[in-house]
């Protein structure tokens, strides 16, 4: 075993022996044994950061990979192995979900000090941080798949720590069942996979995925490609929390605030953005373009709804949604290193702004405990205000954490987000029937930045909204609940990601990141039919896929916005190689040309918007110029539309659930009248015959056999006089009986 193997192994045993410990003797421990997991996860936090530093970079290698296989199940000469991959993006990921992990175990010290179920929650912490980490160092799906459902234990069981809140109990069970409503589309995904290709090896079926892109895909796998690429997307849609599964992430709020942060901002709503990474060289076009609509509607009206919210942790909770949207967005339209960049950035900044909105909910929740007063919610930002004075050290993380999220220049997020927009935009430049995409990117980006910055004036800024003399109660949290804040508004800095605060693509990201090819994209897709791609159809070389028509890779290399950095397709079939590089290297150049354009007027028109946004929330909000409750009054069914979050609870509640309701009503009536009537008739007759039979068994049966007992006893009574025992007597009766045959005999 490769000794980085090795590291990886321990990194992601440590959490789960925290795990184990805390839930078999952490109860027995001095203060909960808190400090087992967290040390375990902080280990593995200096371990990834050893690999990221000490190995990733130095190797400057965008291939660089190192793997490890077992054996997992062999039926006969059948067998499916288990391993684990240390990549470039494994070392991301590493390094994603240990930093996050570790400060939210950190700032749990403090937020929940005084639960009597601690013990319970770093056990859970830690369970969770073992599945995430399996997830991501796993080489094949079936591996995927195992941390994927451990993950959504994970989750259900945090979501739920608060089961004695109804409220609690109802957003675990409801996140659960959501999600396996998305996992059976990965489910079936995965026998498509195993049917088609008998593996799950990502490495085996990048091989495959490449030879088709040489010698194209065979007719009646294109169809089975698309639905594979659908399938796994649908895991995604519902571990990402896109539209239509989206609806339980927003309830998700209702578990700890750490939890909130770790898992539905940052690591476990990022595992479907994952594994669509993982899978992307073998969607196809038409499964892309379901990713990049789905994604961008997802972004857009997240956005909507978390314009009409008042809850602090429903506006992040929202905000999560579309920026999973975006990233979802960017690998359907084929910016897989902008989406990735994104995951990494959004991770940090948005649990910044989580375990940020953490802090404040538990300086008021200690206003109101020394007030004596239990009756207000904590959450609601009419009920703060002013709070930059009293916890600075919150509020000026929490800002610098908001411009990331709404791509202000210098941040990370304007690096990642640009990139995603410069995408959207040339997807469509080059292909204007798809023109949406970008208006979906470029409308969520302007509602961002105005929701945040509204949630920033309502909460830190203006005078509080309690109380008179309540605000004396107000003060910054220890350093345990602030120490994570300062790191991770640090991490939201651009020069951690490129030296250039305009270009991702100037940074070690998107070198050492770079997109990987997607031989099976553009089948049969016009913009990839003509030209290089014509050639080879007509070439009589391509055998049995000619009518399937060749694999191009034009579209992935015409979406990425990464300026050019990626590698593109070479033509490999005879005569139509000559012909093809020539007119690719026309088509390159074209392409280059649209990616600088667009890049450059994503970036002008994304800072426009974001200035335009954050100027009408202060005027709104904190200049009060603009009447938030006039234009709410003025559009009163937009405004009932939006708080009512487009009412898709009550559309599902309405059909899904009462039709789910209805069934389960109707099979009970059918198991109530019919089966137990069936079981309950056969039953009677039953009954009926064995009365029937128990007549004629005691009648007949009986009978018979009694009075034949009795027959035998009263001829043995009779026999019994006779057959005394006594000779003499016996003679006598001889003697006696031979005297009346005499007389019979003379008479």
């Amino acid at each position: 075993m490769p000794p980085l193997i090795s590291v990886c192994f321990v990194i992601l045993l440590l959490p789960l022996l925290g795990f184990a410990i805390q839930i078999f003797v952490g109860r027995r421990l001095p203060d909960h044994g808190w400090y087992v997991p967290t040390g375990a996860i902080l280990a593995g936090l200096a371990l990834s950061l050893w690999i990221f530093f000490g190995h990733m970079l130095p190797a400057d290698d965008p291939g660089w990979s190192i793997s490890f296989k077992w054996e997992f199940i062999r039926i006969g000469d059948f067998s499916i192995p288990l391993g684990i991959v240390l990549d470039n993006i494994t070392a991301v990921m590493l390094i994603v979900v240990t930093v996050v992990s570790g400060l939210v175990h950190v700032f749990s010290t403090g937020y929940m000090k005084d639960d009597p179920r601690k013990s319970r929650y770093f056990g859970y912490l830690g369970l969770f941080s073992f599945s995430m980490l399996w997830l991501v160092l796993s080489d094949n799906l079936l591996g995927i798949f195992v941390g994927w459902e451990l993950v959504g234990l994970s989750s259900y069981l945090l979501i739920g720590f608060w089961f004695e809140k109804q409220s609690a109990s109802d957003a675990g069970k409801k996140a659960f069942i959501v999600n396996r409503v998305g996992d059976l589309g990965f489910l079936l995904a995965l026998m498509i996979v195993m049917w088609l290709f008998q593996t799950f090896d990502l490495a085996e079926l990048r091989a495959v995925m490449a030879d088709f892109g040489l010698h194209g895909v065979p007719g009646h796998m294109e169809f089975w490609l698309t639905l594979t690429g659908i399938g796994l997307f649908c895991g995604a849609v519902g571990k990402s929390a896109q539209f239509p599964l989206h609806v339980w992430l927003p309830d998700a709020m209702e578990g700890p605030t750490p939890v909130s942060a770790l898992i539905h901002a940052a690591t476990m709503v990022a595992a479907g953005v994952y594994l669509m990474i993982r899978i992307f060289f073998l969607l196809t076009f038409d499964a892309s373009l379901v990713l990049a609509y789905v994604g961008g509607f997802t972004a857009f009206m997240s956005a909507t709804i978390a314009v009409a919210q008042w809850d602090i942790k429903r506006v992040l909770a929202y905000s999560t949604v579309s920026q999973l949207g975006y990233m979802i967005m960017a690998v359907g339209v084929g910016a897989y290193s902008a989406g990735l960049l994104h995951l990494m950035t959004h991770a940090f900044f948005k649990a910044c702004l989580f375990l940020g909105s953490g802090s404040v909910i538990h300086a008021i929740h200690h206003v109101y405990h020394e007030v004596h007063d239990h009756g207000r919610d904590a959450q609601d930002m009419r009920n703060m205000g002013g709070l930059r004075r009293h916890m600075p050290v919150t509020y000026w993380t929490f800002l610098l954490a908001t411009l990331a999220l709404a791509g202000v220049p210098l941040t990370s997020g304007f690096l990642s987000k640009d990139a995603i927009l410069a995408g959207s935009l040339a997807f469509g430049m080059l292909h204007p029937g798809h023109w949406l995409l970008a208006v979906f990117g470029f409308g969520a980006a302007a509602l961002t930045a105005f929701y945040m910055f509204r949630l920033i004036f309502l909460t830190f800024h203006g005078e509080y909204q309690g109380k008179p003399g309540e605000e004396r109660h107000l003060r910054e949290n220890k350093l345990n609940l602030t120490g994570p804040l300062i790191i991770l508004s640090g991490l939201s800095v651009f020069f951690f990601y490129s030296p250039n605060p305009t270009d991702a693509a100037a940074g070690w990201f998107y070198r050492l990141v770079p997109q990987p090819e997607q031989p099976v994209l553009s089948v049969g897709y016009p913009s990839g039919a003509g030209h290089a791609g014509q050639s080879e159809l007509d070439d009589p070389g391509a055998g049995e896929f000619a009518s399937a028509g060749l694999v191009k890779r034009a579209f992935a290399t015409s979406v990425t916005g990464d300026g050019g950095a990626d590698s593109h397709a070479e033509e490999t079939h005879g005569g139509a190689a000559a012909h093809g590089g020539e007119v690719s290297a026309g088509h390159d150049a074209h392409q280059d040309h649209v990616h600088h354009t667009a890049h450059v007027r994503a970036m002008i028109l994304s800072v426009l918007i974001v200035l335009l946004s954050i100027g009408a929330a202060w005027l709104t909000y904190l200049r009060r110029k603009i009447s938030a409750e006039r234009v709410a009054a003025a559009l009163p069914r937009l405004h009932r539309f939006l708080k009512g979050k487009w009412f898709f609870d009550e559309l599902y509640h309405a059909t899904a659930v009462r039709l789910t309701m209805g069934l389960a009503a109707v099979c009970a009536w059918i198991d109530r009248v019919i089966i137990d009537g069936i079981v309950d008739g056969t039953a009677w007759v039953v009954e009926r015959k064995s009365f029937l039979v128990g007549i004629f068994d005691d009648g007949v049966i009986d009978g018979g056999v009694n009075g034949l007992g009795w027959l035998s006893r009263t001829l043995g009574k009779g026999f019994r006089r006779i057959q005394t025992g006594d000779v003499q007597g016996y003679l006598v009766g001889a003697l006696v009986g031979v005297i009346v045959i005499m007389l019979i005999q003379v008479l």
